[in-house]
C-alpha cells in the first residue's frame, strides 16, 4: 500500500484536540503501541532501506494483545512510504527469521496512542512516545499509483497548517 505520511511535534497538545473536536472530530481511546524496529546491516538513514518492525499493541487492558509484522520503505526521491502489514500469530518464530535474513535490531518505541478516521483513507494518529518531549502528530493518507505524492504531501502540510501545527518532522521516532 502506497502512504503519503507527514509528522508534526504538536506547539500544544490540549489546543490541538480542541480544533478537531469543534469541528466534531474525535479520537479513539488511548491505546498502547510497542515496536521493535530491525534495519539490514548496511542500514543508513534516508537511503531508501527497508525496515522491518514487530509491533505488538493493546487496545484494552482485559483484552489479549495483537502482533504485526510491518514492511516500511520510504523512497526518498518520490516521498512515498510503501507499507504492508500482516497479523502475527508466534512473534518469536518471526523475530527468529528476521534475525536470519540478516536484519538487526536496531530501536525500540514505546508509545501509547489515539487515531482519529477522516475517512476515505486517512487518518489522524496522536502519539506520546516515551522518552520523547511532548505530543506528535502524524497523518497518514492512501494514495493511488496515479496521484500525485507531492500534492497528497502538501495536502497534508496544509491540514497541519490548518490545525496550527507547522513544525513538521521527517525522522522517525527510533531517529529520535
Amino acid at each position: 500500500m502506497r502512504k503519503a505520511i507527514l509528522k508534526a511535534k504538536l506547539k500544544n497538545h490540549d489546543s490541538f484536540m480542541k480544533k478537531l473536536s469543534d469541528i466534531e472530530f474525535d479520537f479513539s481511546p488511548v491505546y498502547w503501541q510497542h515496536d521493535r524496529v530491525y534495519v539490514p546491516k548496511n542500514y543508513k538513514p534516508h537511503a531508501n532501506f527497508p525496515r522491518l518492525i514487530m509491533r505488538t499493541e493493546m487496545k484494552a487492558v482485559d483484552k489479549p494483545a495483537k502482533y504485526y509484522f510491518i514492511l516500511k520503505r520510504h523512497i526518498e526521491d518520490s516521498g512515498v512510504d510503501i507499507v504492508e502489514t500482516t497479523n502475527v500469530k508466534d512473534y518469536e518464530k518471526l523475530v527468529h527469521i528476521i534475525l536470519q535474513l540478516g536484519f538487526k535490531p536496531a530501536a525500540e518505541v514505546s508509545r501509547r496512542r489515539q487515531t482519529l478516521d477522516m475517512g476515505e483513507g486517512t487518518f489522524i494518529h496522536l502519539d506520546k512516545v516515551d522518552n520523547l518531549q511532548g505530543y506528535y502528530a502524524k497523518i497518514e493518507s492512501e494514495i493511488s499509483p496515479k496521484d500525485s505524492v507531492t500534492e497528497a504531501r502538501l495536502d497534508l502540510k496544509k491540514t497541519f497548517e490548518t490545525l496550527g501545527e507547522p513544525q513538521i518532522v521527517e525522522s522517525t521516532y527510533f531517529e529520535l
